[in-house]
């Protein structure tokens, strides 16, 4: 029993700790496995360092792996359980993006939405993601704190309900993939929670441009080989791809200077 010179004491857990609670009990019932790989990324770190526009790191993964999500239909399929399991697949690809903010003094963990992330630019990535950062949370969180205020036995009914949903909105609802990081904290978060078929993580870029990249992904849908390819689909588009657009953002203005990178 505890000393009575140390007492214990309690508070309640708020609609956003509650709900955090009942995404990582129910992701606990999908076989998830991490395969990690070190990207070598040096000319992408030299032309996001020459942009002139301000891109973080978290758009250039996003739009990245979208684009691997893209043109791999296993990640964008998830398990159907049942006495026949199947496999489901969407066309769609929404990511969802796992965004710490303090309100009010208390941390809280909110999940974005972004729709073919692939096809948007990198400007306009990155203005969503500051946008999540600082706009109201009912404006841009809705849905979530819709679903904070549900009590935890039906919240965890409609997150498992989602997750078996042969509907066109699941895509919308959970994301077809996820994204969470630490690496502005300098830190790595390999092995997270999510609801979906796969997730990226990325940990700091070294100073020689060297960076752990994680994907977490569901073993009922996808085997170690093909994460293992699409971490290498995803160094490629990152190197080719996403340079190729941020030295194109680093070309100076038609009629004017370049402004300088932040």
């Amino acid at each position: 029993m505890p000393s009575a010179r140390h007492p214990v004491t309690t508070t309640a857990c708020d609609g956003n700790r509650s709900c955090i609670a009942d995404v990582a009990m129910v992701a606990r019932e999908i076989p998830l496995f991490p395969v990690d790989r070190h990207c070598e990324l040096a000319p992408l770190a030299a032309a996001r360092s020459a942009c002139r526009h301000r891109i973080g790191w978290a758009a250039i993964f996003l739009k990245a792996y979208a684009t691997v999500v893209r043109q791999t239909p296993a990640l964008r399929s998830w398990f159907l359980p049942g006495l026949r399991p199947r496999l489901a697949t969407t066309s769609q690809n929404v990511a969802t993006l796992a965004i710490n903010r303090l309100e009010e003094g208390v941390e809280r963990l909110c999940w974005a939405r972004l729709d073919r992330p692939e096809e948007r630019p990198l400007t306009d990535i990155q203005q969503f993601i500051d946008d999540c950062g600082r706009k109201p949370l009912a404006e841009m969180f809705k849905r979530q704190l819709e679903l904070e205020m549900l009590p935890s036995w039906l919240r965890r009914i409609v997150l498992r309900w989602n997750l078996r949903s042969t509907s066109a909105k699941r895509a919308a609802r959970l994301g077809t993939f996820s994204l969470s990081t630490l690496a502005g904290l300098g830190a790595g978060n390999r092995f997270h929670p999510t609801l979906c078929t796969s997730s990226l993580a990325y940990g700091p870029v070294t100073a020689d441009g060297c960076c752990l990249v994680t994907l977490i992904a569901d073993h009922r849908v996808v085997d170690g080989a093909l994460v293992a390819r699409s971490l290498i689909t995803l160094e490629d588009v990152l190197r080719e791809d996403l340079v190729r657009e941020l030295q194109e953002l680093a070309a100076p203005a038609a009629g004017g200077l370049p402004s300088a990178a932040a």
